[in-house]
């Protein structure tokens, strides 16, 4: 590759980062304010996990409007366009004084975040090609970067009492204008000519298990996401409750960071494996020994195993033969979807009914369930695909 090529697909590199960097930045934003939001509209936890619902069964009915974008545009001007949406949602979050405008709002917000994945991930995988070493765990790592970054702030926010308008407002203007100078840089023309349509009839093997391994990463990622913040301020009784959720996506981040290397030296199937069973024993530990330190370290255990679990399935989405990447990444991510439809609701619905300390074994049986997924996966491919 030519010397003005390289730069081409390094500036493509770092334009893709940032849609990660700041889908991590907005979203840990709109997650460590969910105590808050919860106390201003004087929500128990059962009303809590109603109102979560909103953002799953939005994204979810909007999987055909997603499925159609991917058929038939380049991913660049929704992606664009899409991030505006996404970045006045999160503004409308922080304003709302009624239940039906933070509803829609939560609308705004999920619907538009299911166009960002989808594209962002396709532009990643499109560009992987472009590359011999694995480059699509380090832009998930931007992600959780992004995710540190937001949490900062929040916590810089909520400790100096910051009110949640003007610290979602500074987000939303930032986000508006990091993207409007970054989308002239993402992939053009990255539309497949072929396998841009679902095709009706048995399911392809290998969509389905990458897509019940993203539900169950999406059950345990996004209900610590939801619910960590209350965990630690309701359960080990912390004021600093941004504590926890800080040090998960600390750990995450430096794992998906190294995970292309780790990738590279064990293989995609031993890595899963591992990931799982950290996150059965860093789950364990908070759940066991529910004091400070503890469950800080536990957190930051299963951190490091879930960290792995959404790169390591899109990356292998682009080895579908049916369907072209964008259109594995749509339909697996509605069995994410799914996974965040039930997650965290069910999480406020068991710490209803007997106590939220309880509720977390459902991350246990998570973990459990993706070490017997991963090995039917592995037992469907050839080796040959995933080992290092």
């Amino acid at each position: 590759m030519s010397i003005r090529g390289m730069q081409r697909k390094t500036k493509e590199r770092i334009a893709i980062g940032v849609c990660f960097f700041l889908t991590g930045v907005c979203f840990s934003t709109w997650a460590s304010r969910i105590p808050t939001i919860k106390d201003s509209f004087y929500l128990n936890e059962a009303e809590l996990g109603n109102l979560l619902l909103v953002m799953p069964i939005t994204a979810l009915v909007g999987l055909p409007v997603s499925g159609w974008l991917v058929s038939k545009y380049n991913t660049r001007g929704p992606l664009l366009v899409s991030f505006f949406i996404f970045s006045m949602s999160l503004y409308g979050i922080g304003v709302s004084k009624y239940l039906w405008h933070l509803i829609l709002s939560l609308m705004g917000f999920s619907f538009s975040l299911r166009l960002i994945n989808i594209a962002m991930n396709t532009q990643a995988i499109t560009l992987q090609k472009a590359f011999e070493k694995k480059i699509n765990g380090a832009f998930h790592g931007f992600w959780s970067l992004g995710g540190i970054f937001g949490l900062i702030i929040s916590t810089f926010m909520i400790k100096f009492t910051i009110d949640i308008r003007v610290h979602l407002g500074i987000i939303s203007v930032l986000t508006i204008g990091s993207i409007s100078f970054a989308h002239k840089y993402l992939l053009r023309n990255d539309k497949p000519k072929t396998g841009n349509k679902l095709i009706l009839g048995k399911p392809d093997a290998l969509v389905l298990y990458l897509g019940l391994v993203v539900f169950l990463a999406a059950i345990c990622e996004g209900g610590i996401y939801d619910w960590n913040g209350v965990y630690f301020k309701e359960v080990v009784k912390t004021e600093l409750f941004t504590a926890g959720y800080l040090s998960f996506m600390i750990c995450m981040t430096i794992s998906r960071f190294l995970s292309d290397l780790i990738i590279a030296k064990i293989g995609f199937e031993k890595t899963f494996i591992i990931s799982s069973l950290l996150i059965i024993i860093g789950i364990g530990t908070a759940i066991v020994i529910p004091s400070f330190w503890p469950a800080l370290i536990g957190f930051c255990i299963s951190g490091f195993g879930v960290s792995t679990l959404f790169p390591m399935a899109f990356t292998l989405c682009g080895n579908s033969e049916k369907y072209a990447p964008g259109v594995v990444i749509s339909i697996i991510s509605t069995y994410s979807i799914v996974g965040m439809l039930i997650g965290p609701p069910l999480i406020g619905y068991v710490a209803y009914i007997l106590n939220l300390r309880s509720s977390f074994i459902i991350f246990l049986i998570c973990g459990i369930m993706l070490i017997l997924i991963a090995k039917m996966l592995f037992l469907i491919e050839k080796p040959s695909t995933y080992e290092p």
